[in-house]
């Protein structure tokens, strides 16, 4: 039996017209498959199909060719008053132009502000990060990157990098101070409007902790170390950055909630309704292992010089403030144990520095939030393992129904690096030595 596919065009003719005003937009949206029983349903109650005013706001802002839809939206259908069919489309970057879904359900993303490095991974992509070190310390300044110092401000570089992205990728750029005035930081957010439109501007606003406009001088300062324990803080300082996401969200803008380190950090922050949450991968992995090994050699030999070394390198990772270099042992010991305990390096769940990933996936699940709502970027990531065992983590069963929410972000080099192996060396020799000179 021969299978009939029907789209919104089949329902074109003497029952069903479109808008005169509207032609040129509905155009672009008439391919999609419909069932059977929507083509029966839609050919009895439909007179008119129109396009909605975002339909033809996103159309126009972004000079969408003829006949297309741009990636990064999801075409919907509205029934209206009137009989009236409308046309939407909704920002969701899992897809790709003209209402197709991109290629796999994860997305990823870069963590760049460099536009020459942008440039070759621009179409694979559907989110951008940056922060003001990313943007300051690893491109405007620095000479190798910022090429004959041609980008001089923020808003230049992002101005560039909103140039080269299509219409398909979100750009989360952080706030330059999360303790400004609120109007201040919404002229700021303004500008991030302005370069990038409504559609593709997400505001990264980072946890604060115990950081506050009173003693974030001390990290810009002397051993630019904080004197307050990053657990000893006031309960307004710790929620700073919670509110502040809150407020945003609030006033209508997607927010990227950042600097998540902990999965204990999970819960709350999804009570302030961002777009994106994080797991902050790399740096956090590393200082386990560190700890879990001066932790193992001090079991074995009760040396405190080890117990020694790990104050030091807790203070150096702000496990401890800068007023603990005279602290207990025993309470670095305590720390070092618990911290090795709640991390799980030694068994399956965390081996792999991925456990804060899978918690965030099961908290994302049960969380009551549309799918399409919140995700979870899982970002610095670098090592030769780092990538493969996330690659891994997402074939695994139980994740599989969750891969729609993970953005995979890291340095362009870094994603272009594990697209290649070892073995097309040895193929290529043979392949190009074998085709050399023939034609």
């Amino acid at each position: 039996m021969q299978i009939v596919n029907y789209s919104l065009a089949s329902l074109i003719g003497d029952k069903i017209q479109i808008v005169s005003s509207d032609v040129d937009y509905v155009k672009r949206a008439l391919h999609l498959n419909i069932s059977f029983e929507e083509y029966r349903f839609l050919l009895d109650t439909v007179k008119y199909i129109s396009a909605s005013d975002r339909f033809k706001d996103v159309i126009d802002t972004f000079h969408v060719p003829a006949g297309e839809t741009p990636a990064g939206f999801e075409i919907r259908y509205n029934m209206k008053e009137n009989q009236v069919l409308e046309i939407d489309l909704k920002r969701n970057i899992s897809y790709d132009r003209n209402g197709k879904k991109r290629p796999t359900k994860f997305i990823f993303s870069a963590d760049t502000a460099n536009p020459y490095e942008l440039a070759p991974i621009k179409d694979l992509i559907g989110n951008l990060t940056c922060n003001p070190g990313i943007i300051y310390d690893l491109f405007i300044n620095n000479p190798e990157a910022n090429v004959g110092h041609q980008y001089s401000t923020r808003n230049e570089v992002m101005t560039e990098i909103g140039n080269i992205l299509g219409p398909g990728c979100d750009i989360s750029c952080e706030l330059n101070n999360p303790f400004a005035d609120f109007n201040q930081i919404l002229e700021e957010v303004e500008e991030f409007r302005e370069m990038f439109t409504d559609y593709r501007m997400v505001v990264k606003v980072p946890h604060t902790g115990p950081v506050n406009a009173n003693n974030v001088n001390q990290l810009l300062t002397g051993d630019k170390r904080l004197s307050t324990r990053w657990n000893q803080a006031a309960t307004a300082d710790y929620l700073h950055g919670h509110n502040l996401a809150l407020k945003l969200q609030e006033n209508g803008f997607r927010v990227n909630y950042t600097l998540m380190f902990e999965p204990w950090q999970t819960g709350m922050a999804l009570q302030a309704k961002p777009y994106f949450i994080n797991s902050f991968v790399r740096q956090r992995y590393g200082v386990t292992q560190y700890i879990n090994g001066m932790l193992a050699a001090y079991q074995k030999t009760y040396d405190d010089r080890f117990l020694t070394g790990l104050r030091d390198f807790m203070i150096q990772w702000d496990i401890l403030s800068s007023e603990d270099k005279d602290v207990d042992l025993r309470l670095v010991e305590k720390i070092a144990r618990e911290t090795i305990e709640y991390r799980k390096i030694n068994d399956g769940e965390g081996f792999d520095g991925m456990d804060g990933v899978r918690h965030n996936l099961r908290m994302l699940r049960n969380a009551n939030i549309e799918d399409t709502d919140t995700r979870l970027i899982i970002c610095s990531i670098e090592g030769s393992r780092m990538y493969p065992e996330l690659d891994k983590l997402m074939a695994e069963p139980e994740f599989q129904d969750m891969t729609d929410r993970i953005v995979i972000t890291t340095e362009p080099s870094y994603l272009a690096q594990n697209t290649s192996a070892p073995q097309i060396i040895t193929y290529q020799r043979r392949f190009m030595n074998a085709a050399n000179g023939e034609k």
